[in-house]
């Protein structure tokens, strides 16, 4: 009798010993996956590993982070592993941390303190993790909102073969390099759908050709969280409502139209932008632009310094979008790295692009009010008279984005946007008008045109200009630019893919009165421009000039000594300059100058040591150019950036500038921006 009590109490023991094994708080593991047998491998490996870390998981909210974590944690290798020792516990926004921990604590068996706030129960479990010391250990924290670092940093203890596994839609790169989840891939994505619109297990009368073209028109996202709502909502749908959704989406329409599951799916993704209210509208801003565009971050810099009061240099501009990138709500492209692009603020070559169906929310998030309280209005011309604007309407939208089709070279409006400060026009044709509502755009301190065309649109009616009293920076892509006309107010010009031949050229104005105020004018990949006009060397104003990738430019004027001002000499990659002339010696508060990939370039003139202010110069590729000797007055100069080449000319001089430091730097050039974009 006494062997079988014995023997019932050892069974209980053991049970109760299995009940403990049982990883905490796991959720139950998911029936169908589908996209995650490579990521999963992928983090199984780095758990397997002996020793102690912090992965971080992170992808866009619906992406399958939390699913892909609880396939790990049943995963018979890592249970084997780590055993009973597996705990999950979910963060989220508004945690409940000290219920969380109570449980923790009740989990191992040790009695549960009176916790005074979260903060003291997050420190108690620090201590509990210390205390038990069981390893191997794996802690899940999964969906840590931004803002929770600290709570990661405080369960950091040290126990041998301790994982912490994080997901996030934020990168947390202080963490070391993250996994990024990526989207389906689109076989992936069919399959997903099929299972979720019941079309395996019914007999359908669905044809492939149907439900593949509503799958493409998740556009590229291929969120699980997009394929499963879709699917959901049309299984067991007649063939006629399929077909409806098929002929929308073909006439234009987004896929979140009338999906109130999936609207609010999205909205939820957002909600990391919440807590920073001028991140969020940065984000909502990027829908003005073109659906399958890249972005260029020069014309955010441009935007957002006036709307948000950012920083002129960028600097703010580069932080949100680099957290918007963490955050995995836009992919960044930068075509060209060069040293001299973060020190001398130079972002031509960086740009954003975003997902269409993130396009599209935020287009639907900005078209909830009525036309007469957006902050932002977007209007897309397929005729040459929209028939929806309203007649002699005033609006109040702060941001106003124009985009036309190739068939549009002139639109007139009833609309009085007299509240706007920017002015977005995106294009299609080759030639173009620009619209006559510009005369009500009294307070419009920014204009952005951009054709999307191989060759520059020739634009119309530029007379219009000499009504915009506001007008701070102008940003032109792939322009025909006309003469200009008197811009008293102009801060900056930017010039980008354009042909500039008769930009300068309005004989009867001195382009220094056309622009009396120009502090940054920029010109990049305009290839026509084979001499720079002596009247821009009257604009006396000047800080910034940046004449860069211009392969034809073979001259500067002697006049170019006159810019006393300037600050910022960019000359990079005007690869048939053969001369600097003399005169710029005259510029002694130049601090930065940029002639990297001046390859005929064959010396610095010999009044190059009267720079007194010099502080930066970047010449790489640079290694025909000979220093002359005047370059020992230079005792300002802090840094060279050069190639291997050229360093051995600057040694010789480097005991006579004691604060000199010579960098030779990696150039990485990433040619994918030649290739159509599809986000």
């Amino acid at each position: 009798m006494n062997r079988e009590r014995t023997r019932k109490v050892e069974l209980f023991m053991e049970e109760t010993a299995q009940q403990v094994k049982r990883p905490f708080d796991v959720p139950e593991e998911p029936e169908f996956i589908v996209g995650l047998d490579a990521p999963l491998s992928e983090l199984k490996m780095e758990l397997l590993k002996e020793g102690v870390s912090i992965i971080v998981l992170t992808g866009l909210g619906g992406s399958g982070k939390t699913t892909l974590v609880t396939k790990l944690c049943w995963d018979e290798l890592v249970i084997g592993k780590f055993k009973g020792n597996i705990l999950f516990v979910t963060i989220s926004k508004t945690p409940k941390l000290k219920i969380i921990i109570e449980r923790l604590f009740e989990y191992y068996g040790c009695q549960v303190p009176a916790f005074q706030s979260d903060e003291d129960a997050v420190n108690h479990l620090g201590i509990l993790l210390r205390k038990i010391d069981v390893s191997p250990m794996l802690l899940v924290l999964d969906d840590v909102w931004p803002g929770s670092e600290g709570f990661i940093e405080k369960v950091k203890v040290q126990i041998s073969d301790y994982k912490i596994l994080v997901t996030s839609r934020v990168a947390f790169p202080r963490f070391g390099t993250p996994f990024i989840l990526k989207n389906l891939v689109h076989e992936d994505a069919m399959t997903l759908f099929r299972h979720h619109a019941l079309l395996e297990k019914n007999s359908s009368n669905i044809p492939e050709e149907v439900v593949q073209k509503i799958v493409r028109h998740c556009k590229g996202l291929n969120l699980p969280l997009v394929i499963k709502v879709i699917g959901r909502s049309l299984s067991n749908r007649p063939y006629e409502l399929w077909q409806k959704m098929v002929e929308q989406l073909s006439q234009g329409h987004s896929i979140l139209d009338s999906n109130t599951e999936l609207l609010t799916s999205f909205q939820k993704i957002l909600d990391v932008l919440e807590d920073n209210p001028t991140i969020k509208e940065c984000f909502m801003d990027l829908a003005l632009f073109p659906e399958d565009q890249r972005i260029p971050v020069a014309a955010l810099v441009d935007m957002w310094v006036e709307l948000y009061g950012l920083d002129n240099d960028g600097i703010e501009t580069v932080a949100i979008v680099n957290k918007l990138a963490s955050m995995n709500l836009v992919n960044v492209l930068v075509t060209r790295k060069n040293t001299s692009d973060t020190d001398s603020y130079y972002y031509n070559n960086h740009f954003i692009i975003l997902h269409d169906i993130l396009r599209d929310f935020g287009i639907h998030q900005s078209n909830q009010e009525q036309v007469e309280q957006r902050k932002r209005l977007m209007i897309d011309i397929t005729e040459n008279k929209p028939e929806w604007w309203p007649r002699e309407k005033q609006i109040p939208a702060q941001t106003l984005s124009i985009s036309t089709d190739e068939t549009c070279t002139s639109y007139s409006s009833h609309l009085q946007p007299a509240q706007a400060e920017v002015l977005i026009l995106n294009l299609q044709t080759n030639q173009c008008t620009f619209p006559k509502l510009l005369k009500e755009m009294r307070k419009l301190k920014v204009l952005i045109v951009m054709h999307y065309g191989f060759h520059p649109s020739k634009m119309n009616n530029l007379e219009l200009f000499g009504s915009l009293s506001h007008l701070k920076r102008i940003r032109f892509e792939r322009i025909w630019v006309p003469p200009f006309v008197t811009l008293k107010n102009l801060k900056k010009l930017s010039l980008y893919l354009c042909n500039t031949r008769q930009a300068f050229g309005n004989r009867n104005m001195l382009i220094s009165y056309a622009f009396p105020n120009l502090v940054d004018l920029n010109v990049d990949y305009c290839k026509d421009l084979v001499e720079l006009p002596k009247g821009l060397c009257d604009i006396t104003t000047l800080k910034m000039l940046s004449i860069t990738n211009c392969h034809k430019l073979s001259a500067l004027p002697q006049e170019i000594g006159n810019l006393d001002n300037l600050k910022l000499r960019r000359l990079s990659s005007c690869t048939d300059l053969e001369e600097i002339p003399n005169s710029i010696g005259k510029l002694s508060n130049l601090r930065h100058m940029d002639i990297s990939n001046c390859i005929n370039l064959p010396n610095l003139p010999e009044n190059f040591g009267n720079l007194c202010n010099l502080r930066n110069l970047y010449m790489t590729s640079c290694a025909r150019c000979e220093l002359p000797p005047s370059i020992v007055n230079l005792k300002n100069l802090k840094e060279v950036v050069c190639d291997e080449e050229t360093t051995v000319s600057w040694e010789a001089f480097k005991d006579m500038l004691p604060n000199l430091k010579i960098y030779v730097p990696q150039i990485d050039v990433n040619l994918n921006w030649l290739h159509e974009i599809h986000s």
